[in-house]
C-alpha cells in the first residue's frame, strides 16, 4: 500500500516494502511506483523505498515553477529523513537515474552505492534525446489531448521512433490520456529542459560501488549514454540488456538479474 508524505504543502505518494538493506530506487518521467516494482527483483532482506516524484503517479504538482530535478531530489532527501533512513543504496530508471546521479555527488554521504539504469542524462541539460518528451508536453498545453496527439502522431519524431524505438513511441504516446493534460505538458517542458546537475568531473569523484543498466533499440535512452557513465565513474561496472522493444520478458528478467546480483555483493 502506498502510503503519503508531505513537503511544501505537497501531498506526494511513496511506497516503503521489505526490511533490510535499504534501496532508494525512482521511476523515470512520467513513470510511478509500479514501473520499479516491475523491474526489482524479489529479494530478502531488502527495504525498497519508491517516491513517486512531483505531478506523477497520485502525488501532488504543487507550484509548477517548483517542478525540477533538484526539487525532486530534495523530496526524496526529505523523505528519507522523516523516515530515518541513513546511508542507502540509490538508484533509478531513467529520470530516476538523474536523481541518483545528483544525490551521489551533491549528498554523497547519502549514497552507499549507486544504480544507473537506462540514463537519460550524463551531464547536459536538455539532451537532445530528451526532445521527444518537450514536443509532447509542447503539444498538450497548445491542444486538446485529442488534437495533441493526432500532431504527435503525424509528426517526423514519431515516425521515427516508431521505426528505431518503438517502446520510446508507444510510452510517449501514453502520455495524451493522463488527467490535467495542461500541468502534466509543464511537467514533461520542465524535466526534459533540465538536467542532473553535475558536471563530468564531478561525476568521476563518485568513489561508490556503481551499477549502469542500458540496452540498444532506444532513442532516449541510449546505450551510448549508459556506456559513457560508466566510463566517468572509477567503480562502475556496465550491465547490457535485451531492449524493451525486442523482448519485454528478457528485459524484465535481465534487469532484475543485473539488480539482484549487485545488491548480493553490498549484502
Amino acid at each position: 500500500m502506498k502510503k503519503t508524505f508531505s513537503r511544501e504543502g505537497v501531498d506526494l505518494a511513496y511506497r516503503d516494502v521489505g526490511d533490510g538493506l535499504p534501496v532508494i530506487f525512482q521511476h523515470g518521467l512520467g513513470g510511478d511506483e509500479a514501473q520499479v516494482a516491475d523491474v526489482f527483483p524479489d529479494r530478502p532482506q531488502t527495504r525498497r523505498l519508491t517516491l513517486e516524484c512531483r505531478g506523477q503517479g497520485v502525488s501532488g504538482y504543487g507550484p509548477v515553477e517548483r517542478l525540477s530535478i533538484a526539487t525532486f531530489a530534495h523530496d526524496i532527501e526529505a523523505l528519507a529523513d522523516d523516515l530515518g533512513l541513513g546511508a542507502a543504496v540509490v538508484g533509478g530508471i531513467s529520470m530516476g537515474a538523474a536523481l541518483a546521479l545528483r544525490l551521489a555527488v551533491h549528498r554523497p554521504s547519502r549514497v552507499r552505492a549507486l544504480v544507473l539504469a537506462r540514463p537519460a542524462w550524463v551531464s547536459e541539460a536538455a539532451p537532445a534525446n530528451m526532445k521527444p518528451y518537450a514536443v509532447v508536453g509542447d503539444l498538450l498545453m497548445r491542444h486538446s489531448p485529442e488534437k495533441a496527439r493526432r500532431l504527435f502522431d503525424d509528426s517526423t519524431i514519431a515516425a521515427e521512433l516508431a521505426r528505431l524505438a518503438p517502446d520510446n513511441l508507444s510510452s510517449l504516446q501514453g502520455f495524451f490520456n493522463r488527467p490535467d493534460p495542461v500541468l502534466f505538458g509543464r511537467l514533461l517542458v520542465a524535466i526534459a529542459g533540465d538536467g542532473p546537475g553535475v558536471s563530468e568531473a564531478e561525476i568521476r569523484t563518485i568513489a561508490v560501488p556503481t551499477l549502469v543498466i542500458g540496452h540498444g533499440q532506444d532513442l532516449v535512452h541510449r546505450l551510448a549514454d549508459a556506456q559513457v557513465l560508466a566510463g566517468l565513474i572509477p567503480p562502475a561496472r556496465l550491465c547490457t540488456i535485451t531492449a524493451k522493444s525486442q523482448y519485454r520478458a528478457a528485459y524484465r528478467r535481465e534487469f532484475r538479474a543485473c539488480l539482484s546480483e549487485f545488491l548480493e555483493t553490498l549484502a
